[in-house]
């Protein structure tokens, strides 16, 4: 049994921290993917739905791959993902 936590921090725009993240723990990794992989289309398609412009298919990668980098991933007292800069 796995224990994972996630921590899905907001993007701000600025260059302070989320005070407030979202905190996620799993027992299993497919659960945790699951749960990102929604997350993070359910981020983009906010974006989406509320930007003035029109937004190509590359537009659309990058903001995905922006999303991802507010995703830390902890196992146990071990850091497995962390890209937040």
């Amino acid at each position: 049994m796995e224990n994972l936590k996630v921590t899905y921090y907001l993007n701000t725009g600025l260059a302070w921290v989320d005070p407030n993240p979202t905190i996620k723990y799993f027992e299993f990794f497919e659960d945790m993917e699951d749960w990102i992989n929604e997350e993070v289309q359910r981020r983009v398609d906010f974006t989406v739905q509320h930007s003035p412009y029109t937004i190509s298919e590359e537009e659309l990668e990058e903001i995905e791959q922006q999303e991802r980098c507010h995703i830390k991933i902890e196992e146990g007292n071990r850091i497995i993902k962390d890209k937040f800069i």
